[in-house]
């Protein structure tokens, strides 16, 4: 993927971008919820096995894309607030 200006964007692409970012920052987080979910049951009922440690390397896995996604989105609200953008 590669980095864009955010400046460059016009106005309806820059709140599409915002709108995309919150979309998928709930989705990222449900799909943490779950995959926390998973770890917690198979550790419970099958104990700490191969199969309980990789569903947890998943969610590390996804939430360090969760925090690039807060990170663009702060970027892309700052960039909105300086356009006077609702």
């Amino acid at each position: 993927m590669k980095p864009e200006n955010l400046a460059e964007l016009s106005n309806e692409e820059l709140l599409k971008k915002l709108k995309n970012l919150k979309t998928d920052k709930l989705i990222n987080a449900t799909i943490i919820g779950v995959t926390i979910g998973i770890v917690v049951y198979s550790a419970v009922k099958n104990g700490f096995g191969f199969f309980t440690f990789f569903t947890l390397v998943a969610a590390v896995l996804i939430a360090r894309s969760f925090a690039s996604n807060t990170i663009s989105e702060k970027e892309v609200k700052q960039e909105i607030a300086s356009r006077n953008l609702q």
